[in-house]
Formats: C-alpha cells, structure tokens, sequence
C-alpha cells in the first residue's frame, strides 16, 4: 500500500433556457434560476464573455476528460458545496451526457458522505424535480441491492489497521461507521463503478478544500482506472467550478501522488 492510500457544448441561451425557466411553486423555494443572457450582460459583461467563451466553449470541449466526466465532476463540485443554483442545468446536462438516473442517485448518496447530509438533501429535491420534467423515477430500485462489488480483503484490513492504530482512542464511533457503512458498505455498492466514485470523491475533497484526504483517494483512483491525464483535468474543470485557491491547494498533492507513480511527465494524450 502507498503512503497515501489510507456542462455537448450549448449557447449560453440554451443555458439560460435550462436555467431560468419558471420554477413550480415548491421548486421556488428550493432555488433561485440563473441569469437570463440579457440579465448576465447587463450586470457583467465579462462575467457573460468568460461563461460563453471560455466556460461553455473552451473547457468543456477540451481533450483528456470527456463531457460525461466532466458532469460527474461539475455536479460533485456543486453538491459539496451546496452550490445550488446550477445544479438544475447541470442535472439535466449530465442525463444528456449520459450519467444514468441510477448513477446521479448514487452520486449524491456518495456525497452525502464526503459533504454532508443537508448539502445531499438540497440535491435530492432539486432532482427530483428534473426526474419530474423527465418522467424518470429510481422509486423501483432497491435501497439495498441484491450484490455487492468485491471487496480487496487485504488493502481494507490494512486500511483498518492502520486507522485503528492512529485514531482507535479518538473516536471510535467514527471508525466503526467508516469501516461498516463506508468502506464494507457505501463503497461496495453497484450503482458506480469504482473509478466514478473515486472521482465523485476526489472532486468534492478538491472543491472543499480537503487537500489533507485527497492522497489516499487519488491513489485510489488512479488504481480504479482513472488515468494521470485525466486526473489532471479534474484539476482544470474545477477550478471554475470550485475555484484557483482550492485547485492550487490540491497541486501539491496531485504532483507527489504522480511522482510516487512515475507518472509526472506522462504526456496528456489518453483518449476519453
């Protein structure tokens, strides 16, 4: 075990139509629309030139992570930071660029972990009411499902051990949910592969600004498949959507977890 281990391209009106239609009465409650175009320029001119031709035609059109990835990553972001406004455009974005009904339940249920139950909750209505525009429902799907993935035996127990030594006199409340729900349970289930959900975690660590857990979840995902380019796009895409001081926070950690990798200076050219 390693040290470590333990928005296709739209104009911006098709966003401002995403965003800023009328919301139902209960919906209204829950969160404010976008800016219209007009309403952006009016108030930001270079606010609306930097969305349009740099957010919307620039970053999510560049290579080495592609447009699914870059919605798990964007709504990760969003959701751990209860970061609202946009999560309505970006839930029905992400369904366009094929994340699943099933893959956004679990997203959020991954995040409720990583980020909080409230900012979790504040998703699952907002949701809901893209699930209702849609006609999608998960209501059939079983909380619990039948299977789990496989479980590496020995990097969990060593993952135990080694938590058990370091905090088992702090709070071992903490340590029995970690390994009984998050790690035997949470981590095991189905509804992501494990590459996604390290990527959902890694994103909301970033975005929050947890650069201290991003080691040990970056090893993590690299070793579920997530490849060095790809990982260092995760870097670009949030920081618009989480911000430069916490994507700079994290370089530190992602340039030592390539190094110990021997991945440094593996040029960007996997396809995605």
């Amino acid at each position: 075990m390693r040290s470590g281990y333990l928005f296709a391209l739209l104009p911006i009106a098709a966003l401002v139509s995403a965003c800023s239609s009328t919301p139902s009465d209960s919906s209204s409650q829950r969160y404010t629309p976008s800016p219209s175009q007009a309403e952006m320029r009016q108030t930001s001119p270079a606010f609306a030139h930097y969305t349009q031709d740099v957010v919307l035609d620039d970053l999510w059109n560049r290579p080495g992570l592609n447009q699914r990835d870059r919605s798990i990553v964007t709504l990760s972001a969003l959701i751990a930071q209860n970061q609202t406004i946009e999560l309505p455009f970006h839930f029905r974005r992400a369904l366009d660029n094929g994340v699943t009904p099933l893959e956004l339940s679990e997203l959020i249920t991954h995040l409720a972990f990583y980020s909080g139950w409230a900012n979790a909750t504040s998703a699952t209505a907002i949701l809901n009411e893209v699930f209702d525009e849609r006609g999608i429902s998960n209501a059939d799907t079983p909380a619990m499902p039948e299977q789990r993935l496989p479980l590496d035996e020995e990097a969990e127990q060593q993952r135990q051990n080694i938590v058990q030594e370091t905090y088992g006199g702090v709070s071992p409340g903490v340590l029995h949910y970690t390994t009984d729900v998050l790690f035997l349970d949470l981590w095991l289930r189905p509804g992501l592969v494990p590459r996604d959900r390290s990527l959902v975690t890694v994103s909301a660590l970033v975005a929050t600004g947890q650069a201290e857990q991003v080691t040990f979840h970056l090893n993590r995902a690299m070793d579920n498949g997530l490849s060095k380019a790809q990982a260092s796009e995760v870097l670009t895409q949030l920081a618009f959507y989480a911000g430069w001081p916490r994507v700079f926070s994290a370089m530190p950690v992602f340039k030592s977890v390539f190094e110990e990798r021997g991945v440094l200076n593996q040029p960007a050219n996997d396809a995605s």
